[in-house]
């Protein structure tokens, strides 16, 4: 909030005027620029621990494309949409914190299970089973038609930063401005065919486990153990307990966690065929494009998923850009480990 001192004011419009009613006028200028300034300033957020939250209430359902997509929402209903995309192995609990934050600001928030997790299900038993990078965007683009929403601001980390970074490419129109935990995710079977050293390669032990037949196996059998492995690799320091982590397990019961799972990590590595129906938009994605809408980036400090530095990807984004490191110990989940942190990104990047 902008404030000013009185007496202080009313000595400088004395100065410049002279009178009682210049000093009135100056003093009824300087109110009405304080409140002008108030009115276009960001707004800031109340501080807010993690898990402060732990139910979004009612999960609604709307057919969207291939699938029927289960969604959290939150705040008015004619306020400014923003939707907020999870990755692996997490799902819209990430933003259980997030999403009150941003509806007490007037946002119209919505949280949609991807393809795969929680009750989000194909509609038809024939479709092919497929994570490819396009789709998963394709999806959130269905799911905004279905709602009747032209333009919202999209957030993620993970797979959700990923698709935000795709959908700002393939449909800026879309997109009033993103936040891309981790920054520009975007790439393409044959990209990434390079080798890695060693030391970033074992951070990716789990894509090439997931190559072979018996990765597929053992993630089925002990799907809860390996990803709640993951959330300890991903966030060292991440003192999450049990009922946070069952919340989002739940989600992962899903009959097509474990193909789409699969299928994203083997379509990355050109182990397994996307669909050629998609070949144009994945020919551009390949490209790498950049960035044009507003876009902030975030990194936690203790992140220990994999993640290219900052200054890797910075000539990605040619719009107006933030990069933001969050400190304090924040892994790879900043939305639930730092929610007041990404809830202020979505506010200050609406504000660009």
């Amino acid at each position: 909030m902008n404030t000013f001192n009185l007496f202080d004011d009313t000595r400088r419009h004395r100065r410049r005027f002279l009178g009682t009613v210049s000093i009135i006028a100056g003093l009824q200028l300087v109110l009405a620029a304080s409140a002008s300034a108030q009115s276009n300033a960001v707004q800031t957020l109340s501080p807010i621990k993690s898990a402060t939250n732990t139910s979004f209430g009612t999960i609604k359902q709307i057919d969207a494309g291939l699938l029927n997509i289960g969604y959290a929402e939150a705040g008015p209903a004619d306020g400014p949409p923003v939707i907020l995309l999870h990755g692996w192995p997490y799902d819209i609990y990430s933003y259980v914190d997030v999403a009150p934050l941003l509806a007490s600001k007037g946002y119209r928030v919505l949280v949609p299970y991807l393809r795969g997790y929680g009750t989000t299900t194909f509609k038809s038993s024939d479709t092919f089973r497929n994570a490819q990078q396009s789709v998963v965007a394709l999806d959130i683009i269905a799911f905004m038609d279905a709602l009747h929403i032209k333009k919202a601001i999209i957030g993620g980390f993970d797979w959700g930063a990923r698709t935000a970074d795709v959908m700002a490419v393939l449909w800026p129109e879309r997109c009033k401005a993103i936040v891309s935990v981790g920054g520009y995710l975007i790439s393409s079977p044959a990209g990434n065919q390079t080798p890695w050293p060693p030391q970033p390669a074992f951070l990716f032990w789990y894509q090439y486990y997931f190559a072979t037949p018996v990765g597929k196996a053992g993630y089925a059998k002990y799907l809860d153990e390996f990803n709640k492995f993951i959330w300890h690799q991903a966030s060292p320091k991440w003192n999450f307990d049990d009922a946070t982590y069952n919340r989002t397990a739940a989600s992962f019961n899903n009959p097509d966690h474990v193909e789409i799972v699969m299928h994203d990590y083997r379509w990355r590595l050109g182990l397994a065929d996307g669909e050629r129906k998609y070949d144009d938009l994945e020919k551009r994605l390949a490209a790498l494009p950049v960035v044009t809408v507003p876009a902030i980036t975030m990194e936690g400090d203790a992140n220990g998923a994999i993640h290219a530095p900052s200054t890797a990807y910075r000539n990605k984004f040619s719009g107006k850009y933030d990069y933001r490191l969050i400190t304090g110990g924040v892994g790879h989940n900043i939305p639930q480990e730092a929610p007041q942190a990404f809830a202020q990104a979505v506010i200050d990047v609406d504000a660009f």
